[in-house]
């Protein structure tokens, strides 16, 4: 049997190396005579590279050769990996992927092609890299009706606020040094802007609801305005804060999906789940609250997965796994100014009396915060819960105080 990868970069290189390594495993496992890699796809040249004889740069090679029965895809973003894995799939060939940004974009049309021509379309590493979670939703946990999925999805930021809460660094310096250390991008916008998370929660949305989530249709707020005054409000009030994407089924069947920064207490399993590493609630009726914990990237977890993925396709030549979901229609995504949530407040005035009499008459019953050398005027309080449409109605009333924050309470 034969394998084509289509992008070379750090996973690309991680599943070839992998392949290489573990060769004789693998084959055992995957239950066929042989696995030998073929063709790896890729503009770039690279001299001296041990798998220089198999780069190509032209995609037809693999679309028509007969002998590639799986196509790994881990070039990354929408064009042309949507094209390539397309006509592979149409080619009557399975394919694997990384490409969280895909599958989130066009994994429902995918899968029904893939359906449509007897092979399997799998995608575990594009979810927590080497993090096991696609896999164990859809089988181990098939039994349980799914309520709530949330969690840390993002090991950049993760890094980024684990060292303003641990070593006390601003935004700016955090983020310098996750740039420094590899693991943010020159461009850090997918990350810190939260789109890699709202990615990744619609996947799992899919996957839980079955119903197709687009990332547009998700509230989506990153962690670019996250102070260290309210790290340190976190604290007093005994939590930590964490970039959360959850997703969660409504009454009337449509779901509420978010990614947003949120407060998370300190007895939660979350709030332990530091630096790059990543974690995954699922809530089930039948099994409560299991939490998947791991590296949610790099180069040879994420290769982990996606060989376990070739794996699974070369065990399944003959018969195609049942996987996958519907699409959506209109208004499936709850709008988020619907939900319901408990908000940290923090805002800065010139009549501290006035402003917290204020707060107190728009919102009720407020738990005032405190934190060690606060500047003169600035106090911070925890509302009861509210929708997000009446937090904005509200807060646009307040004319003593100048509102700093706005962060979410999680019950996680």
């Amino acid at each position: 049997m034969y394998v084509a990868i289509m992008g070379y970069g750090v996973v690309g290189s991680g599943v070839a190396t992998l392949l290489k390594k573990n060769h004789e495993h693998i084959v055992k496992k995957s239950m066929q005579s042989e696995m030998e890699l073929k063709y790896i796809l890729d503009r770039r040249t690279f001299p001296g590279d041990p798998y220089e004889h198999l780069l190509i740069t032209d995609f037809s090679k693999i679309v028509e050769d007969d002998e590639v029965k799986i196509v790994v895809e881990t070039m990354g973003g929408l064009h042309p990996a949507y094209e390539y894995v397309l006509a592979s799939l149409k080619a009557g060939k399975n394919v694997v992927t990384s490409n969280k940004e895909l599958v989130a974009a066009k994994g429902c049309e995918l899968l029904k092609v893939a359906d449509e021509n007897n092979v399997n379309f799998l995608f575990e590493a594009s979810v927590g890299g080497g993090i096991p979670i696609i896999r164990p939703i859809s089988q181990c946990l098939a039994a349980n009706d799914i309520d709530e999925i949330a969690g840390i999805l993002n090991g950049t930021t993760n890094f980024i606020l684990t060292k303003m809460i641990t070593d006390g660094m601003t935004f700016d310096e955090a983020l310098l040094l996750a740039q420094k250390n590899g693991y943010a991008e020159r461009d850090p916008s997918a990350d810190v802007d939260g789109f890699d998370a709202c990615r990744k929660i619609c996947i799992l949305a899919a996957l839980c609801f079955g119903k197709h989530v687009y990332p547009d249709a998700v509230y989506t707020e990153g962690i670019r305005k996250i102070t260290l005054a309210d790290v340190e409000y976190a604290r007093s009030w005994g939590g930590v804060i964490k970039l959360i994407a959850r997703a969660k089924k409504m009454e009337d069947g449509r779901v509420s999906v978010m990614v947003s920064p949120a407060f998370v207490q300190n007895h939660s399993q979350l709030a332990s789940v530091d630096d790059v590493f990543n974690a995954i609630l699922v809530r089930g009726d039948a099994i409560g609250d299991v939490v998947f914990y791991g590296k949610g990237a790099g180069k040879m977890p994420t290769a982990s997965a996606v060989v376990a993925d070739v794996i699974d396709c070369a065990r399944h030549m003959e018969r195609k796994k049942f996987f996958g979901w519907q699409d959506s229609e209109d208004g499936y995504v709850a709008d988020y100014l619907e939900t319901e949530n408990t908000f940290y407040i923090r805002a800065t005035t010139e009549n501290a009396a006035a402003a917290v009499a204020q707060f107190s008459e728009f919102f009720g019953d407020i738990s005032l915060l405190a934190r060690q050398d606060a500047p003169e005027g600035e106090f911070a309080f925890v509302t009861k819960p509210l929708s997000e449409k009446e937090i904005a109605e509200k807060l646009a009333l307040v004319k003593e105080a100048n509102v700093e924050s706005v962060i979410r309470i999680t019950n996680y």
